[in-house]
């Protein structure tokens, strides 16, 4: 049967640098100690930036990113330059040279990124030197280096999905066709209008967390601003199935390209783990306030926080791309049934007609990391402050946890109480649809719920609420009495 969606160039032949045979040794052996003079000279900046506390500065935290970029990006394509000269095998896989090609990308963007910071830097250091450090703050130099690496990882992986879309590496499954939600055509249009209403509600409410925080700055906080990064990570999460469903029930038209179901694919890999890695940075959060109060400013820095967002996204990233590259791998056949509202992976592999038992580990493996371990930090957490609290059992101490953990405990709950049925029940034949609407319940309905959830139970939240309408109508007020 033929692979139907990888190229039948299985591998690729790199011609190497243009130089004569008998030369191959002398330019093996320089290039050999300049690669090896990169990675020394590299790492030993970093350690001595590092180790040395005078040189903790805006200006040497991008030279140290800069000097870990540049070993990743020599790294990249010179030890399997080296090993075609020593080997004179100057053949490359498919699924190597995308690789290569990625991660290329992501690295040469990384520099541009960061010699642009840099140039910022010395900018405030020499047009501002006195608010240089009000300027370069901590949280601004992690931010800029965060937004380098999304930047990059971004470019690098729109290139990989548009190079696999070349005609040489399609599919005779040009796209798939979705199954949509288990309900019958009459019950189309009221699913619609709940569905509807339901996203409406999970922009508005998550939009409206978000500004609240941004306002009020009572919430700026570590416990809020991670708040507020969960709830934008709510709104994409369901923007990435819940329109494409709506347009589905509206069309009746089920059918989307593969690029398309990839991309969408790869993007709610990226939103679910993200809320995993959220999810488990706001239960150390609640530990730290609880179990270390009066430490609780000095160790929840802001450095920390933006720290752990940053690594947030960059896990996630990893994650959704190598599922992506993976299943860019194998091959479909006819069928081309998605039993699913969305671009399901566990799908989309019941589909293909190759070895699907590489993809299948990387599930089990990932999952384990990425769902298990997090649910597993957030239960020690806990259990560190439930034995807290029961150290000096008092009715005011037990409120106080409660009114601080309670909200996130509830959206705990519901999250991975939904994804441990989805994911540690596997479906059957004839519970697929059970399946379709746990996914619902984690799709649609759980970020639908978190603003409510936070605001209803949250004091804080409440009186920034208030605060806000306050503001509204007496804004409205001033406008009237102009008129």
């Amino acid at each position: 049967m033929r692979p139907e969606n990888q190229s039948s160039v299985s591998h690729f032949l790199l011609r190497g640098l243009p130089i004569w045979p008998e030369q191959q040794g002398a330019f093996f052996a320089l290039f050999l100690a300049m690669y090896l003079t990169t990675v020394l000279g590299n790492l030993l900046l970093i350690l001595l930036i590092r180790l040395d506390a005078r040189l903790h500065t805006p200006m040497y935290f991008f030279l140290s990113h800069l000097a870990c970029s540049d070993i990743c990006f020599s790294s990249v394509t010179v030890p399997k330059m080296l090993v075609n000269m020593q080997t004179q095998d100057q053949s490359i896989p498919y699924a190597g040279c995308v690789t290569q090609m990625y991660f290329f990308i992501v690295f040469t963007a990384l520099d541009n990124f960061l010699l642009t910071s840099m140039a910022y830097d010395r900018f405030v250091a020499i047009c501002h030197p006195l608010h240089y450090m009000t300027i370069m703050r901590e949280g601004l130099c992690i931010l800029l280096v965060t937004g380098s690496w999304l930047l990059s990882c971004a470019s690098a992986m729109s290139h990989t999905l548009l190079f696999a879309q070349l005609p040489e590496n399609q599919s005779s499954v040009s796209h798939f066709l979705l199954r949509g939600l288990p309900i019958r055509p009459e019950q189309q249009g009221a699913f619609f209008a709940l569905f509807l209403a339901m996203y409406l509600t999970t922009v508005l409410g998550n939009l409206l967390i978000i500004l609240l925080i941004r306002l009020d700055a009572r919430l700026h906080t570590p416990m809020y601003f991670f708040l507020s990064h969960l709830a934008c990570s709510d709104i994409c999460f369901s923007s990435v199935t819940v329109p494409k469903m709506l347009m589905d029930m509206l069309t009746q038209d089920q059918s989307i390209p593969y690029a398309g179901c990839v991309t969408q694919m790869y993007f709610f890999i990226i939103f679910a783990a993200l809320d995993n890695f959220l999810l488990t940075s706001m239960a150390y959060d609640r530990y730290v306030a609880i179990c270390h109060p009066l430490h609780y400013m000095t160790i929840m820095r802001e450095g920390l926080c933006i720290l752990l967002v940053t690594g947030s996204w960059l896990l996630s990233c990893a994650c959704a791309l190598s599922h992506t590259l993976l299943l860019a791998q194998l091959a479909f056949c006819d069928d081309n049934i998605i039993a699913h509202f969305y671009c399901d992976l566990g799908a989309l592999l019941k589909l293909s007609c190759s070895d699907t038992s590489l993809n299948e580990l990387l599930i089990f493996t990932l999952g384990l990391a990425g769902i298990t371990l997090p649910l597993i930090c957030i239960l020690i957490s806990y259990g560190r402050v439930g034995a807290t609290i029961l150290k000096v059992p008092s009715t005011k101490g037990i409120c106080k946890a409660l009114s601080t953990c309670g909200s996130h405990l509830t959206v705990v709950s519901l999250y991975y109480g939904t994804i441990i049925w989805l994911y540690l029940f596997p479906s059957s034949n004839t519970s697929s649809d059970n399946n379709i609407i746990a996914s619902v319940m984690y799709t649609v309905v759980t970020p639908m719920l978190n603003p409510f959830i936070y605001s209803l139970r949250n004091r804080d939240m409440k009186g920034a609420l208030e605060k806000l309408i306050n503001r509204a109508t007496v804004l409205c007020h001033d406008v009237r009495s102009s008129l």
